[in-house]
């Protein structure tokens, strides 16, 4: 009986989380693999290498959360976050990579949810995905 309560206090937490990682390092995107379905609630529906195949990918598996590369060929993360956020604004979007600027986070626009540094990954991406997944943000704090 106490199972049954559990379950039912707590519908959100049996949900899956759907994840579509871009990043144009395979070895990068095992690793945010591995990081991200250690949670048995979290999956990885679709990997892209660089920014138009994480368009159609979103198209195709319309994950909750996107974890976007800035720094892809073909196209730059930064555009294809644009482009899905114009056709899919319900997708949070975590822009991943090595360096943030304050005016590159400020003047983004609502599409990005979420930013965490490459360097702060293994500590940051888990709560970034948790924050977005329920509807927050995640955003680095302001280094001086």
């Amino acid at each position: 009986m106490n199972a049954e309560l559990d379950q039912s206090a707590s519908p959100v937490a049996t949900r899956t989380v759907k994840i579509l990682v871009a990043d144009d390092h395979e070895v990068m995107r095992l690793g945010i693999r591995n990081l991200l379905e250690s949670r048995r609630d979290w999956t990885i529906c679709a990997e892209a290498a660089n920014g138009q195949e994480a368009i159609e990918k979103a198209r195709e598996c319309l994950p909750d959360v996107i974890i976007m590369d800035i720094t892809m060929p073909t196209m730059n993360g930064l555009e294809a976050a644009r482009h899905i956020a114009e056709t899919h604004p319900e997708i949070p979007i975590i822009l991943f990579s090595l360096h943030f600027t304050d005016d590159l986070l400020t003047n983004f626009g609502s599409s990005i949810r979420g930013a965490v540094s490459k360097g702060e990954a293994g500590r940051d991406l888990v709560e970034a995905v948790q924050s977005v997944a329920s509807g927050g943000t995640f955003f680095p704090q302001k280094r001086h």
